[in-house]
Order: structure tokens, then C-alpha cells, then sequence
């Protein structure tokens, strides 16, 4: 292989975004939690998906086939969300978050989807939840 000679020009795109087809008949609203199902398209999540994100912009895909439209998700950042179990005591050991579907979570990984874990509590059980969907399908598959 040679090392460059010149200046090479090369596409980015932002890391934390990113676009993926979605089922048929099915609308994946801004802020839900997006999973992958088992024939690798976008949908909203459902118990145990490979997490892929939060919805940035809603996509209708209700009236389309598979893959007519995409659904473009962050793929890693901190998010606020209410997490069933969390409390004061158990954020402060950075307890893994999971999602049983596009907008419930919990501490609980029974029938769930890790989607990340808790960086802060905020009060109840309001916290800010640190999430990197390619990290959480990397670790699953090591």
C-alpha cells in the first residue's frame, strides 16, 4: 500500500447519526427507541433488539413496503429518561439501562434490550442515561 502524496478528499458524515430502512407498515415516532428485528430492519423497539438508537425525525413508513423509507437515529449520547428501578443509591454504580419496548425502561434485562447506562439521577426515577448503540452491539457479539 502507498501513503498519500497529495491531499485526499474524503466524505464524513457525523458519527452519532445515522440512517436505517424500516418495516413495512409501521411508524417509528421522533424520540422512540429504535430496534433492529430479525430481518435487520428498523422498527420501533421491541424486547430484546439489537438497540440501534433514539429517532431524531418521526418516519412513516405505514403505508410503504420494507425499506421505502429510513429512520434516522443518534446512535450514542446522553438522553433524559425515566428508568423504572433507579434510585439515588443504585445510579451511583452506573447501573446498566434496558428498554422493553420504544418507550419503557427499566434496570430490569429480563425480555429486555440494553440500550445503555445510567450517568446521573436526577430525582425518581428521572435520569440521564449515557447510550452507544454501536458499543452495546459490539459487547453483545464479543
Amino acid at each position: 500500500m502507498t501513503t498519500l502524496a497529495a491531499t485526499a478528499l474524503r466524505e464524513f458524515q457525523l458519527a452519532d447519526l445515522d440512517d436505517y430502512p424500516v418495516i413495512a407498515s409501521d411508524i417509528i415516532y421522533q424520540g422512540a427507541a429504535v430496534g433492529e428485528n430479525a430481518s435487520g430492519y428498523a422498527r420501533p423497539l421491541a424486547g430484546q433488539d439489537p438497540f440501534l438508537g433514539f429517532a431524531v425525525e418521526t418516519a412513516d413508513n405505514s403505508a410503504g413496503a420494507a425499506g421505502d423509507i429510513n429512520v434516522r437515529v443518534r446512535t450514542r449520547g446522553v438522553v433524559r429518561l425515566t428508568v423504572a428501578g433507579a434510585t439515588a443509591i443504585t445510579a451511583n454504580d452506573r447501573p446498566a439501562v434496558y428498554a422493553t419496548d420504544d418507550n419503557t425502561f427499566t434496570l430490569t434485562s429480563t425480555t429486555a434490550s440494553l440500550i445503555g447506562y445510567v450517568r446521573r439521577w436526577l430525582a425518581s426515577t428521572d435520569c440521564l442515561v449515557e447510550f452507544d448503540a454501536l458499543a452495546v452491539k459490539a459487547a453483545l457479539h464479543a
